[in-house]
C-alpha cells in the first residue's frame, strides 16, 4: 500500500489528506478555518501566518489520525503534494521571515482603478470610453499570458502591494523581498526552497504561456523586477524535503493550483474533457491537450499540468465565475432566509418555478465572459407573489447560469470537439436539486465525483508522479476504469426551448448587472 499526501490550502479552510495511491481512498484529514478579513469595500484579505500555522497542524492532525485509526506511521507517506487558492499574493522579507502585509484573496477588488491605468497605458490613442477599445485595451496580453488584464490576477496586486506598502519598499531596496502566491509561501516555509509551479504562474499576468518561464515584457509592463519572483519548475518533480514535523525529510513532489488540480482528479486528460468545481466561485476548465487556445469568447488560457521540465505542458481553457457557493452563503448570512447552508434546498425545491424571478449575485462585478468589474448584484422580476422560496430557486439557477454561459463559451472556441458531458465537484454538488437544474440548464448529463476531496486527490496524485510511483501514460485509463464507482451521473429533463427562454433572460438581467460600480 503506496500512502501519498496532499496540502490543500483554501479561502476558507486548510486542510491535509491521506490517500492509497490505487484506490484513492482517504485514510485519514484534518481541516481548520481560516478567517477572511475585510478591512474596506471590495479588500478581501487573509493572515499570511495562519495560512502557513493551520497547514501545519493539519499535516500534524491527519498523521495523528493515520496513527489512531490505521496503526500506520507517518514515515510511511511517500510523498506529499500542494494545491492551493491561485492568485492570492503575499509579501515577506527573506531575512525576518516575516510577512510584510496581509495575502491578497484572489476575491479582492481593490486594483479596479490600477487594472484601468495599464488598460490605458497599452494604448492612449485609443478611444477608450468605447466598450470595444476598453476589451482591446484589456485582451492586449492575452496571446503571450492568456489573461487579460483584471483585478483577479497576481500582477496587479503586487503593483498595489509594492506601491502602497512601505514595508516592502523598504524590503525591495535592500534587496530582501519575497513574493508568491500561496503554494510559494508554504513552500518556502516548509522546504526553504523558492519556487512556484507553472499552474499557479500562468495566473500571474507575467508569465509566457508558452516558454512557460516569466515574461521581461510582461514584468517591465508593470514594473515588477524579475528578480523578486520565484523560480518556475512542473508540476510533478521532487522540489525538497519537509524540513519539520512528522513528515521531516519525506519529498514534496506535486504542486497545482486548486482548479488544475481538481481536473487532474476527475482525470480530465484528453482534449475536450472538461469539469467544474463549485465552490466560493465557480470554475470551468477544459483540457485543450498540448495546444494553448486563445479564446475569443472571454475564457482564460491557461496551463493545466506539466509533470516535470522535460515533459511537454497542457493546456486549458478556462471559465472562472464570481458566482457560486458564496450566493447561498449571502442568502443565509445577509438575509436570514435559513440557518443551515443545506436548508436551501429544501426551500427551493418548495416551488414550481421561479415566477420569473432572476437573480445575479455579482458581489464582485462579472468574471468570465463578461469581464466587467463595474457590475453589482441585482434581482429582478419581483412581483407580490415572490417569495423567498422564489428568491433562493433563482439563486440556485444563477449558478447553473453562469456556468451554462462559459460552456457554450468552451464549445465556440472549441468547434470541432463536443463536450459530451461535464464533472464536477465542490460544496453545491451536494445539494441535488442543484444537480438536476444544472443538467437541464445544460442540456448534458452531469457527472458528480462522489470524492469530496478531489482536487487534494490530483495534489497526491501529482505527488506520486513526481516521485515516479505513478506512470502518467496509464493515469488515464486508470480513472477511466474508477469513473463509473466514483459518479453520481444527473441526465438532462428539460425541453429545449424552455431551457433557453430561462437562460436568455437570465442574460438580459446579467446586462442591466453591469455600470452600478464606478471607477
Amino acid at each position: 500500500m503506496v500512502l501519498l499526501g496532499a496540502i490543500d490550502q483554501g479561502t476558507s479552510s486548510s486542510r491535509f489528506l491521506i490517500f492509497e495511491s490505487d484506490t484513492g481512498q482517504l485514510l485519514a484529514s484534518h481541516q481548520i478555518e481560516v478567517r477572511q478579513q475585510f478591512p474596506e469595500s471590495g479588500y478581501v484579505e487573509m493572515c499570511p501566518k495562519e495560512i502557513f500555522e493551520t497547514t501545519v497542524a493539519c499535516i500534524a492532525g491527519a498523521c495523528k489520525e493515520l496513527k489512531t485509526k490505521h496503526g500506520i506511521e507517518p514515515e510511511n507517506i511517500r510523498a506529499v503534494g500542494i494545491t492551493n487558492q491561485r492568485e492570492t499574493t503575499i509579501i515577506w522579507d527573506r531575512n525576518t521571515r516575516e510577512p510584510l502585509y496581509n495575502a491578497i484573496v484572489w476575491l479582492d477588488s481593490r486594483t479596479h482603478d490600477l487594472a484601468n491605468k495599464y488598460m490605458k497605458k497599452v494604448d492612449e490613442s485609443l478611444d477608450v470610453s468605447s466598450s470595444a477599445a476598453k476589451r482591446s485595451c484589456q485582451n492586449h496580453f492575452k496571446s503571450k499570458t492568456g489573461l487579460p488584464i483584471h483585478p483577479y490576477f497576481t500582477a496587479l496586486k503586487l503593483r498595489w502591494l509594492l506601491d502602497n506598502v512601505p514595508a516592502a519598499q523598504k524590503s525591495l531596496y535592500e534587496g530582501t523581498l519575497m513574493v508568491g502566491t500561496v503554494d510559494t509561501w508554504l513552500i518556502w516555509n516548509l522546504l526553504g526552497e523558492y519556487i512556484t509551479d507553472v499552474t499557479n504562474a500562468s495566473r500571474t499576468l507575467l508569465m509566457d504561456l508558452q516558454e512557460r518561464q516569466w515574461s521581461p515584457e510582461m514584468c517591465e509592463f508593470f514594473d515588477i523586477p524579475t528578480g523578486i519572483l520565484p523560480r518556475i519548475r512542473s508540476s510533478a518533480e521532487i522540489y525538497g524535503y519537509m524540513k519539520d514535523g512528522p513528515l521531516k525529510g519525506t519529498p514534496l513532489a506535486g504542486c497545482l493550483g486548486d482548479q488544475q488540480s481538481s481536473l487532474l482528479g476527475h482525470g480530465c486528460l484528453q482534449a475536450g474533457e472538461a469539469k467544474n468545481t463549485y465552490g466560493t466561485g465557480t470554475f470551468m476548465l477544459c483540457n485543450t491537450g498540448k495546444k494553448a487556445l486563445v479564446s475569443g469568447y472571454g475564457l482564460l488560457t491557461t496551463i493545466a499540468y506539466q509533470f516535470g521540465l522535460d515533459s511537454p505542458a497542457y493546456y486549458a481553457l478556462e471559465g472562472s465565475g464570481s458566482i457560486g457557493g458564496n450566493v447561498v452563503r449571502f442568502l443565509r448570512d445577509n438575509l436570514k432566509f435559513f440557518e443551515k447552508t443545506e436548508e436551501i434546498e429544501q426551500l427551493a425545491a418548495s416551488v414550481e418555478n421561479t415566477e420569473d424571478v432572476y437573480f445575479v449575485p455579482c458581489f464582485a462585478g462579472l468574471y468570465t465572459p463578461q469581464w466587467d468589474p463595474t457590475a453589482r448584484g441585482i434581482i429582478c422580476g419581483l412581483t407580490q407573489s415572490a417569495t423567498r422560496a422564489h428568491i433562493a430557486l433563482a439563486a440556485l439557477k444563477a449558478v447553473a447560469f453562469q456556468t451554462v454561459e462559459m460552456l457554450e463559451a468552451i464549445q465556440k472556441d472549441m468547434v470541432d470537439i463536443k463536450i459530451a458531458s461535464l464533472r464536477a465537484d465542490g460544496g453545491m454538488t451536494q445539494n441535488k436539486l442543484f444537480n438536476k437544474l444544472q443538467a437541464n440548464s445544460m442540456g448534458i448529463p452531469m457527472e458528480c465525483s462522489k470524492m469530496a476531496e478531489i482536487s487534494g486527490w490530483g495534489a497526491a496524485l501529482a505527488a506520486g508522479i513526481g516521485i515516479g510511483e505513478i506512470d502518467y501514460q496509464s493515469l488515464g485509463e486508470i480513472l477511466r476504469q474508477r469513473r463509473p464507482h466514483s459518479m453520481d451521473t444527473y441526465e438532462p429533463a428539460s425541453e429545449e426551448s424552455e431551457r433557453n427562454r430561462e437562460f436568455e433572460q437570465w442574460l438580459e438581467a446579467v446586462r442591466r448587472s453591469k455600470g452600478w460600480a464606478h471607477a
